[in-house]
């Protein structure tokens, strides 16, 4: 009789069903058997393997402790001599993405055995890891989870009995800017006249070199007269009031703040401070001006050099935020902004 496989499923704060966001500082523990999408999981692998742990860690406490919580995490898994690592889905959650994607590159790297992991294309991490861990694709919500933990269980499974893995589109998993040589059935020339013939006629085909698509913003015209406008100030560099009332996340942020400044003239280390995790926030919190330059703009208020300066900012963090967040925020923030006659703004990062 086969051997039954092992597996260790990581999950965050939510699905482990310790909490939703008021949990995500919970540090790494382990609970045994599959806990919740992992009951899926299980139904899904059948008797051919057996997920014997679960661990459980909040998004915050590992986006703010990677290194040290990634050691934590193989230790706990070490343990249980698993044959492979399942990790998520994450979706498009940000934090968890990251979380999932550290994780594995940590136990293909260190371990050496087999991590598969789910998330949205847009989730961040799978900029930060597509190339070293293999990230299937899912849709964005958690209305994608079957289809995901399907197409993760049955890539798993290949992996860790170290079957041939097909092309990104046979096995459902995310690019990794990989060229593998094969013998084609017919020369490139004939290939391209075909794809050629299918685009004129409207026919459906598949490129075999897709091309980037990048978001373009048509810039608008310069402003003119700058001393009768209303400027704004906008930040993702995390300059937050101190203590971060919003809990604006050190990466991977899922919301923003909007603060007011109409009594102050310039910020102050005892009034704000960074909430970014992805610079050394020593001299930003000596001084958050260096990131928003609130004396600046103050003086050139004073001056008559602008209008007025609008009595509220906002601001986010854009350390592994994703582009479709970030739209929302800008989104969001530019309706604002438009409906109470700000003509201007002045956007700063790190």
């Amino acid at each position: 009789m086969a051997k039954r496989m092992k597996i260790v499923h990581y999950l965050n704060q939510f699905f482990g069903q310790i909490g939703a966001e008021d949990k995500a500082g919970t540090e790494p523990l382990v609970k045994t058997g599959p806990v919740g999408p992992g009951v899926l999981f299980q139904e899904i692998l059948g008797p051919e393997a057996e997920i014997i742990a679960t661990v459980i860690c909040g998004d915050n406490y590992f986006a703010e402790h990677i290194d040290e919580v990634t050691e934590k995490i193989l230790a706990m898994i070490v343990n249980y001599s698993p044959d492979l690592i399942l990790a998520g889905p994450a979706f498009n959650a940000g934090r968890y993405g990251i979380a999932c994607g550290a994780l594995c590159a940590a136990v293909v790297s260190r371990m050496g055995i087999p991590a598969v992991t789910g998330m949205f294309p847009e989730n961040p991490g799978v900029e930060s890891f597509r190339k070293t861990v293999y990230i299937v694709e899912t849709k964005g919500t958690i209305a994608g989870m079957r289809d995901g933990a399907i197409k993760m269980t049955r890539l798993a499974l290949k992996l860790a009995k170290g079957e041939p893995i097909g092309s990104p589109e046979e096995e459902g998993y995310l690019p990794q800017g990989l060229r593998k040589n094969y013998i084609a059935p017919e020369i490139g020339a004939s290939r391209a006249v075909t794809m050629l013939l299918r685009k004129l006629k409207g026919e459906p085909f598949v490129t075999e070199y897709p091309m980037p698509v990048f978001d373009r913003v048509a810039p608008l015209p310069p402003v003119e007269g700058m001393s009768g406008i209303t400027l704004a100030l906008i930040t993702s560099g995390g300059i937050v009031p101190k203590g971060n009332p919003d809990r604006v996340e050190a990466s991977s942020a899922t919301r923003y703040g909007k603060y007011d400044i109409n009594a102050l003239q310039r910020l102050t280390a005892e009034s704000h401070e960074t909430a970014h995790g992805g610079y050394d926030p020593t001299y930003a919190n000596a001084d958050p001006n260096r990131v928003l330059p609130l004396d600046v703009v103050r003086d050139l208020e004073h001056e008559g050099a602008i209008g007025r300066l609008y009595p509220y900012y906002y601001a986010t963090v854009g350390n592994g935020t994703s582009v479709a967040r970030a739209g929302q925020f800008a989104r969001d923030i530019a309706k604002d902004l438009i409906s109470n006659g700000v003509g201007a703004v002045i956007i700063t990062s790190t």
